[in-house]
């Protein structure tokens, strides 16, 4: 992986962490909690798409299946929290 890639990915984890964030919580978590948050959820998300048949691609694919991902990853995280 060339510096470029890393810093497309990062950027992308960055990206579905704050969209993440907003669409659950009404706000981000900082620039590190949203790569965090983006980066794991982007595994969630292509898991699951994974698991439904569904291929995502491209730079917008990619920022949705991760988001989608940051989305369940921080709903789980919820849900666990209350329990």
């Amino acid at each position: 992986m060339d510096i470029q890639a890393l810093i497309i990915f990062l950027a992308i984890g960055a990206v579905a962490g704050w969209l993440a964030g907003t669409l659950m919580k009404g706000g981000g978590f900082g620039l590190l909690g949203n790569i965090i948050v983006g980066i794991v959820g982007a595994v969630v998300g292509g898991f699951v798409f994974g698991l439904l048949g569904i291929t995502a691609g491209g730079l917008i694919g990619s920022i949705v299946t991760a988001t989608v991902g940051a989305v369940l990853l921080l709903f789980l995280v919820g849900l666990i929290k209350r329990a």
